[in-house]
């Protein structure tokens, strides 16, 4: 298998500002701040850091922020809802398993209370107005389903916003949608070395995303993943060089609306059903653009099946593996893996392939 992922290189890189322009009409004036513009804000819960909370940290931060701010959380269990409504922010945990935050809700239970509004259903919560959030070396876990045993909907993160990076994290539910980044005009969102653990639709993006080095795990036999790239045609869902399994016969995705899936060298367990990524009978209308699935050296454990055989050259443009990276992925509009030695301190984390923290099976 290629590994294809260049971040371990560029985690020892000094960088200077690269602007980044955001899709649309994003303004040309949000970049990446310099290094000399770094601020360090530290939580710990025995008080012997800045905070206690990760809230109140996060609320120290002035709402108009336009340079990086970076959130070091020390080890311990953070029983908090996190509300994130400013800008260039980065949560860094000192600890990928041993700083968790955790936290139990259900979404029906959220919206009964709150007439239908999602905001502030999961545990970490982002406004749609942010821009350049990072989330890096930690745990994130909506623990609602093994304490009142349901499966149903229960956000690990939920939100929009846009250039949203998740690095290095286990992010856990223990029921549906558990990562759920929902800006379907200009979301951007990439993921790297994360562990994704959860029930249907686990990694459920609108707009673009792209995900390397990751395990999934799926607990139900509707889908993991599903994507939402009805508001412009070049929307996607790349994942690369990444492994899927769960619990015997889960099946790998879904999309109720117009979506694009690439998926590159990746593997899947024997668990994985014979079931090619599908348009399920409730989709509310036709795809606009057709069932758009493609693959690239991806294998079963078992014997392949042939729906996730080769076929980049069927994709528009016909792109060869070589040009799909994360850059490609968001039209040139932002390069990510150019901007994270801008916002993870030196140390905090790097790629560690195919490690699992924690044990995947049922629970």
């Amino acid at each position: 298998m290629r590994t294809h992922n260049r971040i371990a290189a560029l985690l020892f890189l000094y960088a200077s500002g690269t602007a980044v322009i955001a899709l649309g009409a994003m303004a040309a004036c949000l970049q990446p701040a310099a290094a000399s513009e770094y601020t360090k804000i530290v939580v710990a819960q025995d008080g012997s850091g800045d905070f206690t909370t990760i809230q109140e940290a996060i609320n120290s931060v002035p709402h108009h922020n336009a340079h990086t701010v970076t959130i070091i959380i020390k080890k311990g269990v953070y029983h908090e809802k996190l509300y994130i409504t400013t800008s260039f922010i980065t949560l860094a945990g000192e600890d990928r398993d041993s700083t968790r935050i955790v936290y139990a809700e259900l979404r029906k239970n959220w919206n009964e209370r709150r007439f239908g509004n999602d905001w502030g259903a999961g545990v970490v919560n982002i406004d749609s107005a942010v821009t350049d959030l990072t989330i890096v070396n930690m745990t994130i876990h909506n623990n609602y389903g093994s304490l009142h045993q349901t499966e149903e909907h229960q956000f690990a993160i939920r939100g929009g916003g846009t250039r949203v990076m998740i690095l290095g994290c286990n992010v856990i539910a223990d029921g549906g949608d558990t990562v759920s980044l929902w800006n379907r005009q200009n979301g951007m969102y990439y993921h790297a070395d994360c562990c994704f653990e959860g029930g249907v639709d686990f990694v459920c993006p609108r707009g673009w995303c792209y995900i390397t080095d990751s395990r999934f795990y799926g607990h139900n036999r509707s889908a993991s993943i599903w994507h939402d790239g009805s508001t412009n045609k070049d929307q996607k869902f790349v994942i690369r060089n990444s492994r899927f399994d769960g619990v015997p016969g889960f099946p790998l995705g879904r999309n109720h609306r117009d979506g694009q899936f690439y998926l590159l060298d990746c593997t899947f367990s024997a668990n994985m059903a014979d079931k090619p990524i599908y348009r399920p009978a409730s989709s509310p209308s036709p795809y606009l653009w057709g069932p758009r699935y493609y693959y690239f050296d991806c294998h079963r454990d078992s014997a392949d099946f042939a729906w996730f055989r080769d076929n980049l050259t069927e994709a528009e443009g016909s792109p060869s593996e070589s040009m799909i990276d994360a850059k490609w992925t968001f039209a040139g509009a932002w390069d990510p893996e150019a901007a994270i030695p801008l916002v993870v301190p030196s140390g905090i984390w790097q790629v560690k392939k195919h490690r699992m923290p924690f044990p995947l099976g049922p629970k």
